[in-house]
């Protein structure tokens, strides 16, 4: 009986790694396919390989030579930090008046929150372009950084609250018996408590704008504007230009810093994961 018992555990055990496995070849070889391919000899996609025959670093070097991608990236890491400290800033502010103060119109309010994160942000697209028409915002860096934090706004703000709804109030209450105001006591006790979070608010936020294509699309239309994600488009746009190894070595250098962001801030990461998991 035992042995059966072993038997099964074994064969349980070899068919959860062989999942592993395959899992793991399904998300590695597109990334070694897009690796392979910016080292590349050929520009078009018919010769692309993850291990090229003659691999070179002449595609990286067309890129910041002969290309606008120099400002693309300054471009979008200008809105990715932007996007980030904004976005962290009000969705923070808000979660903590609703998780900690009763005012006339929460629930309403709560509810049109949650109402409004079910809607994809492109379903507001033609809505977004005629407001940023009439308010001068049009092929304007502002304009990517309003819609950025709008759209992130509602799910980081219930995300947020339902961390510090887990906090005791009784911190806050001998706080102010101590004479803490409540700035104090946001600062100095709540900001330290969510970190793991506000962490993990940070980087989706950062992240969102290098995978941001359709409003950049809409909104942005001169050269000098462009983020990476519609500049590498352009490479592989039409089929008289079919520069997929160039935009195969920008597709690299796009996932560089949230890529850096995710190992450095990694025991933070898990943190908020595992927390907003159980608490949100």
């Amino acid at each position: 009986m035992m042995k059966n018992v072993r038997t099964r555990k074994k064969v349980r055990a070899v068919f959860i790694y062989l999942e592993l496995i395959l899992m793991a070849i399904i998300v590695i070889y597109p990334v070694m396919w897009i690796v392979g391919s910016s080292f590349g000899s050929s520009l078009g996609l018919a010769n692309a390989s993850a291990i090229p025959e003659n691999p070179t670093l002449q595609n990286y070097r067309d890129l910041f030579a002969n290309t606008s991608f120099p400002r693309w990236y300054l471009n979008t890491i200008y809105v990715a930090v932007a996007n980030m400290f904004f976005g962290v800033l009000l969705s923070t502010l808000s979660a903590y008046a609703f998780s900690r103060f009763s005012f006339k119109g929460k629930k309403a309010s709560l509810l049109t929150i949650l109402i409004l994160q079910m809607f994809p942000t492109f379903l507001t697209a033609i809505a977004v372009y005629m407001l940023f028409l009439n308010f001068g915002l049009l092929d304007r860096l502002t304009g990517l950084i309003v819609v950025g934090v709008a759209a992130q706004l509602p799910y980081n703000m219930w995300l947020l609250k339902g961390y510090i709804d887990e906090i005791p109030m009784s911190f806050d209450e001998a706080a102010l018996i101590d004479g803490a105001t409540r700035t104090q006591i946001f600062v100095q006790i709540i900001l330290p408590l969510t970190r793991p979070m506000l962490t993990f608010v940070a980087v989706t936020q950062f992240a969102a704008p290098w995978m941001d294509f359709i409003l950049p699309r809409l909104l942005i239309s001169s050269e000098e504007k462009k983020t990476v994600a519609i500049g590498l488009f352009t490479m592989i746009d039409d089929q008289t230009r079919n520069e997929f190894t160039l935009f195969a070595a920008g597709a690299v250098l796009v996932a560089v810093p949230t890529i850096l962001l995710f190992v450095f801030l990694q025991k933070y990461l898990i943190s908020g994961l595992t927390a907003g998991g159980e608490k949100g």
